[in-house]
């Protein structure tokens, strides 16, 4: 028998219940038709990376490059200025780091703040076997029902 298992993922919403009614009334029996809530991640993002993990987020990346900038233009004033350019090139590369390190954790905290709001947008995984015959318009029920992504496995 050639079937194939269709899976999307939806938002928890009411288009997902048109979109199963719909398939059942092309033919396919509530059996199978699965759908599988997501759980939604409890904890935010860790701030700090360890050994083990890694998000990606580099607070640094601003810091360093305005370290040098800052570390070069307090140097060179630093020829004018008592204390001589070695003291306040290492001033100024402290204030530069510390300075981009706050502009990341600004940007860090807006973004986070931002997902929060915003959410996931995947709740529910909608798994529907059926014919290898009737996959397109069940792809096409899914679709128009808003589906947020679609896979397709023969076997």
């Amino acid at each position: 028998m050639n079937t194939v298992q269709i899976f999307s993922t939806f938002e928890n919403h009411s288009y997902l219940e048109i979109a199963i009614s719909n398939l059942e009334k092309q033919g396919i029996h509530r059996e199978k038709i699965y759908a599988v809530p997501l759980d939604k991640r409890a904890e935010t993002r860790k701030l700090f990376d360890t050994i083990h993990s890694s998000d990606g987020v580099s607070l640094i990346d601003i810091g360093l490059p305005l370290a040098t900038a800052f570390s070069v233009i307090a140097a060179s004033k630093g020829f004018d200025l008592e204390w001589g350019p070695i003291y306040w090139g290492l001033i100024g590369a402290v204030t530069g780091f510390i300075l981009g390190v706050i502009i990341r954790l600004l940007f860090f905290w807006k973004t986070e703040k931002k997902k929060r709001v915003k959410g996931n947008k995947a709740d529910v995984i909608l798994i529907v076997e059926c014919e290898r015959s009737m996959s397109e318009k069940v792809e096409k029920i899914l679709w128009e029902h808003f589906a947020i992504g679609l896979a397709k496995v023969e076997g």
